[in-house]
């Protein structure tokens, strides 16, 4: 059984269009004009215990009301929902004893107090045994290097030091999964970093199970084995990095050194005919061009053939550039669904 099970969820919003001017405003109050707004149409998918997910998107594209449903904060308004065997908005209580979320806009520390006091009171709330709250709040404060922060008051903290403190209260009552939202947002690299660390820790030795959405792409090839991606409330993709890296990564680049800013020059004028663009700067010659459209055994043999490189490096389009572009553009149909339940749900459109 996955600890995950998400069946056609849908959820939408009615809201109300006010019109413009004084007129408008007025019919707008005595008879309002409703319109529905889909958020998430017909999502399905399923998580293992102990997978760690990346849940992708552009802004506005769902991601976030998914995880509000999956964690009960918000209802479906069709669909299917269980969560580790209970659906999250019929059973808020007990879903929230087997699972912790960070929302990284968001604080559940109380921010005129100590960060200890919020941490008893999670205590109590989730009835934690003394003992065992003593010893998870010393081994996650140690890891996540906040020993020295847990008597000073949470407004003075910084962002980076507060998204620490967040993450250890999400974990204090040892859940079984954590959804995280967001939780290296407007974060220097040395907290990145330290955050990253831990959650990769704590999803190797104790198996949680991390669905993560972020718009930092550094998070996601460092913590997550799975990719999934929605985009105007559906889901377009399911599978791994490595394959949309294979399928979807056409952009190439070359880049060669020259001793001579004019051997660039030169060495530039050799593709002027092909399918290649090539910019020079200064002795640095580089050649971008569309792996299914240009040979790259051929580009090298002409290079080193004819002209005289002191250095010379490729690079394939970075998945920062290559998510930006399918956020655009969207997928091309007739791939095939990267995992087996896909092929069922059309993960891949």
């Amino acid at each position: 059984m996955p600890i995950i099970d998400v069946q056609h969820l849908r959820k939408t919003f009615v809201t109300s269009v006010r019109k413009e001017g004084r007129l408008g405003t007025l019919r707008s109050l005595i008879r309002p004009e409703r319109r529905e707004m889909v958020a998430v149409e017909d999502i399905s998918f399923s998580i293992e215990q102990g997978e760690s997910v990346a849940y992708l998107g552009p802004n506005g594209a769902g991601k976030s009301t998914t995880i509000k449903m999956l964690t009960g904060i918000l209802e479906p308004s069709e669909g299917r929902i269980e969560v580790a065997g209970r659906v999250p908005h019929l059973n808020r209580k007990l879903s929230a004893y087997q699972i912790g979320v960070v929302f990284g806009q968001r604080s559940q520390l109380l921010f005129d107090l100590p960060v200890n006091d919020s941490y008893e009171l999670f205590r109590y709330m989730y009835s934690i045994p003394w003992d065992r709250y003593r010893a998870n709040l010393k081994a996650f404060a140690e890891v996540l290097e906040v020993e020295h922060l847990l008597k000073r008051t949470v407004r003075t903290l910084s962002l980076g030091q507060r998204m620490r403190c967040e993450i250890l209260a999400s974990l204090l009552h040892e859940p079984d999964i954590l959804f995280l939202d967001e939780p290296t947002i407007g974060l220097d690299v040395v907290a990145k970093e330290r955050i990253r660390a831990f959650i990769e820790q704590i999803n190797r030795e104790k198996g949680i199970t991390l669905l993560l959405t972020t718009h930092d792409m550094q998070d996601i090839e460092r913590l997550c084995q799975r990719t999934m991606i929605i985009d105007k409330g559906q889901l377009i993709y399911d599978g791994s990095l490595q394959r949309i890296r294979e399928h979807y990564a056409t952009e190439r680049q070359i880049r060669v050194t020259y001793e001579e800013p004019w051997l660039a020059e030169a060495a530039a004028l050799l593709f002027s005919d092909q399918q290649v663009k090539a910019r020079v700067e200064e002795r640095m010659l580089t050649l971008s061009y569309d792996q299914h459209a240009a040979d790259t055994s051929d580009l090298l043999q002409t290079l080193i053939t004819h002209t005289k490189p002191r250095d010379l490096t490729m690079q394939d389009e970075n998945i920062d550039a290559l998510i930006s572009r399918i956020y655009r553009e969207g997928l091309t149909h007739g791939e095939p669904p990267s995992r087996p339940e896909a092929q069922l749900e059309g993960a891949v459109r």
